[in-house]
């Protein structure tokens, strides 16, 4: 479904499907032509390769889905593709990856496929920026761009309050292995959305540089979503080192617990050994053995064992091992 914007004197003219006559009208006045492309068919992306002289490879690479952010050049325009992560309600990394193609004559074509990307504040945002729509397709691609880095910073400030909430349980852990799990989960999720989001950094950086598309005017505003995608990049860095963090002292309260369960086991079969070697001594069943005749013999090597047993007891307990 290919769903057509013309934006014309600055302002929105009208909101049809897609008329390949009424879009080159719009850009010989003047004005600039948003195609918005939901889940296409290889017959629509070839009429749009047709209707604005797309270059194959880049037709080819959105019909490809599951890539890395990224921006190519070719003769007329530009080809972007961007994430857009958010965390569902079990906070899960939600990816509405999309793809774009910029005109550099006044046109924007955005391919977008399930779970889908929602444009709707991106529609009202331009159109609510008078001062700036002249600007054309730099402002809009401004604005997407603007919503997607957004987008980044909430997850990461989601991705703080649960690293924060798994830090905090490592030390109350029950010993059941939930707590090792989730940090596992959570890290993931940050590796992840790390591998995602980070790109887009080279691809702000370098539709800046690029003439053609960003006019000097938006360029203060392109730097602030790089400020943005920057400081998401250094915040999702240090969440990752706290999980590192967090796992390591996991661990290490895993290794203490099993130290202290192998003293006390160590603590209680010292104090076992001596009775039992008293008795396998004395188990031996040999004829000719002094103790065997002696009147206090059995009170005495029972004694023997009880004592034995106690001070063991006594030093293992000064110890802490028991």
């Amino acid at each position: 479904m290919v769903t057509c914007r013309l934006y014309r004197d600055e302002e929105l003219e009208h909101e049809a499907p897609f008329d390949r006559g009424e879009v080159d009208a719009a850009i010989r006045s003047g004005g600039w032509v948003w195609l918005d492309v939901i889940e296409p068919t290889p017959e629509e992306l070839g009429q749009l390769q047709e209707a604005f002289s797309l270059h194959e490879l880049s037709v080819e690479d959105s019909l490809r889905w599951g890539q890395r952010s990224k921006i190519e050049f070719y003769s007329g325009y530009v080809f972007l593709v961007l994430h857009a992560l958010s965390l569902d309600e079990r906070d899960e990394l939600v990816d509405r990856e999309f793809h774009m193609f910029a005109g550099r004559d006044g046109w924007v074509i955005t391919v977008r496929r399930e779970p889908l990307f929602a444009i709707d504040r991106v529609a009202a945002r331009v159109s609510a920026e008078p001062d700036m729509k002249r600007e054309g397709i730099g402002f809009a691609l401004y604005v997407i761009l603007d919503e997607v880095v957004d987008g980044y910073l909430d997850c990461v400030e989601r991705f703080e309050d649960l690293s924060d909430d798994l830090e905090d349980s490592v030390f109350a852990d029950d010993g059941q292995g939930t707590v090792q799990e989730n940090i596992y989960h959570l890290k993931r999720k940050v590796v992840t959305f790390r591998r995602l989001a980070l790109p887009s950094r080279e691809v702000i950086d370098l539709l800046t540089e690029s003439g053609g598309v960003v006019t000097p005017p938006l360029r203060p505003y392109y730097r602030d979503v790089m400020d943005h995608v920057i400081r998401a990049g250094e915040l999702i860095d240090n969440i990752r080192e706290l999980l590192t963090t967090a796992l390591e002292s996991q661990l290490a309260q895993v290794a203490n617990r099993q130290n202290i369960v192998t003293k006390q086991l160590s603590a209680w079969a010292a104090i076992i050994l001596i009775p039992t070697l008293i008795a396998g001594i004395y188990g031996m069943n040999f004829r000719y053995m002094p103790e065997l005749d002696w009147e206090f013999g059995y009170p005495f090597a029972i004694g023997t064992m009880l004592v034995a047993a106690g001070m063991l007891y006594v030093v293992f307990q000064r110890k802490g091992w028991l």
